[in-house]
């Protein structure tokens, strides 16, 4: 099998010339049928997590370290409901944010948290592409664009779930030709595997019958400070990544490069996400904030290619990808005006980030970017690690 070459930016590989000119069980092994309901992780009751949708069953999985770190993940859209890590105190903190119940996740206009995205992450112009000459035209959720698949993207479909032990959970999910208006029928897998030195990794997998466009992710909505707190923009962050692909004001790149250095943009040196958050800048306009895809200078997976932390909780994360890009997102579109988080809690503006490992947005309509095109007989296969340490 041909595997899907993770190739860099066109652009940023002849530099940025062209630019200068002009978002449980047990140990033992279990089945599919063993029961979850008596498991209860980060104060989330795994029976509200028990249902039937779209005439599959949905349950929640918990996987756990010999370090006493834990996640929990519901095969509806794959999502990472609690994830639980030490802080420099030795007490373990839920640092995503998301719901207690199955219910929750399912309300009109949910933010995709924690979710599993696809096919496409990200944006597309217009919900428009050609492909082999033929044009395509996908579900419009987001203004006058798609948004993360459309109104029935990965977020919002059941996987069918293996856990074969405490540490990993294979979810697998067929898109059928023509869901959400893209060709082929897709075959995904996606792994979860919480290791001993705390870092979740995730492996995603896929397979297509069609020409097709592909580009998977996962939403996590992070808050190093601990889900619940009120804001993120005193979390430190660092990206290497010495330019963005900016945006129009419907989110959409440009199909150009722009630096980041003297630029709010600028993470290469770790800063507070709040640091310049809001000065006078058209991209942060356009966003409401930090919305955008900075174009990594490495993404070969043995190298971070972010680190966020925590100065309140002494709490790490670093970023492990083989994707080219990296959407940072600051919570702009946080509300906080309902009580529905996990204990009851409110998400306010920018209590969470996200930091989705991607392919640049809109790539099948944008030549310099890297293609997202898969074809049969190849397999789309990419890696993502969020490593958790203390300092």
């Amino acid at each position: 099998m041909k595997t899907v070459t993770k190739k860099h930016f066109l652009l940023y590989s002849l530099g940025l010339s062209l630019f200068m000119g002009c978002a449980g069980p047990s140990a033992k092994k279990t089945s599919d049928s063993d029961s979850t309901s008596s498991v209860k992780t980060a104060s989330i009751d795994a029976k509200n997590f028990e249902g039937d949708v779209n005439g599959k069953p949905v349950k929640l999985y918990t996987l756990k370290n010999s370090k006493g770190a834990s996640v929990a993940i519901t095969n509806y859209g794959g999502r990472i409901v609690s994830l639980l890590v030490p802080n420099n105190k030795g007490t373990f903190t839920d640092v995503v944010l998301g719901y207690d119940s199955l219910k929750t996740y399912q309300k009109p206009k949910e933010p995709f948290f924690g979710a599993i995205i696809g096919r496409y992450g990200n944006r597309i112009a217009k919900g428009k592409f050609t492909l082999d000459g033929k044009a395509y035209q996908l579900d419009i959720n987001d203004g006058v664009n798609t948004l993360h698949g459309g109104f029935k993207g990965f977020y919002a479909q059941v996987f069918d779930a293996k856990q074969a032990d405490d540490k990993s959970l294979d979810l697998t999910y067929v898109s059928k030709d023509g869901e959400g208006g893209y060709p082929g029928t897709l075959t995904v897998k996606v792994v979860y595997t919480l290791t001993d030195d705390n870092a979740l990794k995730i492996e995603y997998t896929a397979t297509t019958d069609k020409n097709t466009v592909v580009n998977l992710t996962n939403h996590a909505y992070f808050n190093l400070n601990g889900e619940g707190s009120s804001t993120i923009t005193n979390n430190v962050l660092k990206i290497n990544a010495d330019a963005i692909t900016p945006v129009d004001t419907t989110l959409i790149p440009t199909g150009k490069l722009l630096p980041v250095k003297g630029t709010p943009f600028d993470f290469t040196t770790a800063k507070e996400i709040g640091k310049d958050i809001n000065e006078s800048n058209e991209q942060l306009k356009n966003g409401k904030g930090y919305d955008h895809n900075f174009a990594l200078n490495k993404h070969d997976a043995t190298q971070s290619v972010a680190t966020v932390s925590s100065t309140e909780t002494g709490i790490v994360m670093d970023i492990y990808t083989e994707e080219p890009g990296l959407q940072f997102y600051s919570g702009n579109f946080l509300t906080g005006q309902t009580n529905d988080g996990k204990g009851g809690k409110a998400y306010p503006h920018r209590s969470a980030f996200c930091v989705e490992t991607q392919h640049f947005p809109d790539a099948p309509n944008q030549p310099a970017f890297a293609s997202t095109v898969l074809k049969p007989g190849a397999t789309y296969h990419t890696t993502t690690t969020y490593k958790f340490s203390t300092k």
